[in-house]
């Protein structure tokens, strides 16, 4: 697995980082084109969604991870 790296993102009009591993940042990628949205959109929705307590980049992860699981067990 590779280092983290941080990433620029735009949620409700203002910049952002995350920092996120390359498998974690592509595989976010690759889930936001299934679902036909951006990665803007994509982390937009999951900022919205994410308690106050879990950071954008963990709640990223454990959207991907979910995202996986679910797929997996269809």
């Amino acid at each position: 697995m590779s280092r983290p790296r941080k990433r620029s993102l735009t949620l409700g009009g203002h910049r952002t980082s995350v920092t996120l591993e390359d498998e974690f940042w592509q595989a976010f990628r690759e889930i936001a084109e299934t679902k036909s949205k951006s990665i803007n959109e994509l982390a937009a929705k999951i900022d919205v969604d994410r308690g106050v307590d879990t950071g954008l980049a963990t709640a990223i992860r454990l959207f991907v991870l979910a995202h996986y699981r679910s797929v997996s067990s269809a």
